[in-house]
């Protein structure tokens, strides 16, 4: 049985010596990471994943579990389209049972202006043959007939699907694994070897991997990592905090959100809950660094996250982190092997609340455990995917907005053939790097 949330005390799971060289190194054992070493090893590319600390540690295994269709960006849709046929393939093949489930997806609406943006994301999801409807109030309490609350109407994927996020990445690192991928936890990239100009190689704290191509998919820590090497992204780290229940009688089988409350049925009965949209944001040296970049994000939803003074000592973006390294010294990402937040007090204590609003025949949410994640996030709320122009050899993978885990094997395919310099066979132009350089206009992705 899987214990959660993972820490420092977790077993390591992978641990192979350290090869003298590898035809790409991919630095971050998350989803994305750990889907691009498979899809690459698959096409018979040598292949070593570094993880600082554990597979899927941090936010690939804290999230809602929502391998979701709806509601996605325009140019994020085609490829969770993808990604949905692959969960299903590699389900079958990692012969784990990850709790993947076809349930659906459903937002809910308490005005017409909700509503509204509904109808919007509904023309994006026809365009693509998505079974998204919407939904009158009759037709809302009818799919989810035991709330005591009536909502304006709603929107629904019935094709949307579930997993149990920290059981899933693990079980697809062991296949990636037995497939050929050298992965090693517990080991933390330090720095990038780089001569004449382009990669070269790759620093760990166990020695030095040659190589001529690297994937950066660290998640929170990626700004981090690319700013010892000149590279600057304003990605920055939101904190969320979640909560799951011991099993309870069965609301609804999907999942299900509105602005104050997220849930979705787990493979053990329970539910995960969240809140709607309730995020805090340590404010560091970054948050001053990008502040313009974020107005936009600022204005469209301005009471959707609070701010913190100061993260925590040794946290990415934290005010007595440090910028600079060199490859023979402790790096940051060894002192802290695994980003762990606090789960919020009064974000808990919300999430009960309005769970028993929204089902008042609970009298009491019976809470097994909750946790916190940080959520890498990007001024339009989409992904930087692309060759890092400052470096060749450098892909860069990072930003998924706290969509990554259903995005994941999709994308995973997609820097697969970035890598390799093939078609990808979508439109990435949205998500390239130079979109905050260059003089293009925020234009905002879906929050939730």
């Amino acid at each position: 049985m899987t214990i959660f949330p993972f820490t420092e005390a977790t077993p390591i799971q992978f641990m192979e010596p350290l090869p003298k060289t590898s035809d790409v190194v991919i630095i971050g054992g998350g989803v994305i990471g750990v889907t691009t070493a498979l899809f690459l090893a698959r096409r018979n590319i040598s292949v070593t994943l570094l993880e600082k600390g554990r597979i899927a540690a941090e936010q690939s295994s804290r999230n809602w579990g929502w391998i979701r269709q709806q509601g996605r960006d325009a140019d994020e849709l085609p490829i969770v389209i993808e990604a949905q046929r692959l969960w299903r393939q590699l389900a079958e093949e990692c012969g784990e049972d990850i709790g993947l489930k076809q349930t659906g997806v459903t937002y809910l609406a308490r005005t017409d202006k909700e509503m509204a943006g509904f109808a919007k994301f509904l023309k994006i999801a026809q365009a693509h043959d998505v079974d998204t409807r919407l939904l009158d109030q009759g037709e809302t309490a009818r799919l989810i007939p035991a709330m005591a609350r009536s909502f304006k109407g709603a929107m629904t994927t019935p094709s949307d699907m579930r997993a149990e996020p920290w059981v899933a990445v693990p079980a697809l690192a062991r296949l990636a694994a037995r497939q050929g991928v050298t992965i090693m936890e517990n080991c933390a990239a330090r720095m990038l070897d780089v001569s004449a100009g382009r990669i070269s190689g790759v620093w760990t704290e166990k020695g030095r991997i040659a190589t001529s191509s690297v994937v950066v998919a660290s998640g929170a820590w990626t700004s981090l990592f690319l700013r010892a090497h000149g590279i600057s992204i304003p990605q920055l780290s939101v904190r969320a905090t979640v909560a799951a229940t011991q099993p309870m009688p069965e609301v609804h089988p999907g999942a299900v959100a509105d602005e104050h409350i997220a849930f979705r049925r787990r493979q053990d009965g329970g539910y995960t809950l969240a809140s709607g949209g309730a995020n805090q944001l340590y404010v560091g040296p970054d948050a001053f660094r990008h502040a313009s970049k974020y107005v936009s994000a600022l204005m469209a939803n301005p009471f959707g996250t609070r701010y913190l003074p100061a993260a925590p000592r040794g946290y990415p973006d934290g005010w007595s982190t440090p910028r600079k390294w060199h490859a023979d010294e402790e790096s940051p990402f060894e002192r802290m092997r695994i980003l762990d937040p606090t789960p919020k007090a009064s974000a808990l204590r919300d999430i009960d609340r309005e769970f028993k609003e929204l089902f008042p025949q609970f009298k009491t949410v019976p809470l097994k455990a909750s946790w916190a994640g940080m959520i890498d996030a990007m001024p339009d709320v989409v992904p930087v995917v692309d060759h890092a122009a400052e470096i060749p050899g450098l892909v860069i993978a990072t930003g998924m907005s706290g969509h990554g885990f259903g995005i994941g094997p999709g994308m995973g395919r997609v820097v697969c053939d970035l890598v390799q310099g093939n078609e990808t066979g979508h439109n990435l132009h949205r998500f390239r790097q130079s979109r905050f350089s260059d003089g293009s206009p925020i234009q905002l992705g879906p929050s939730l």
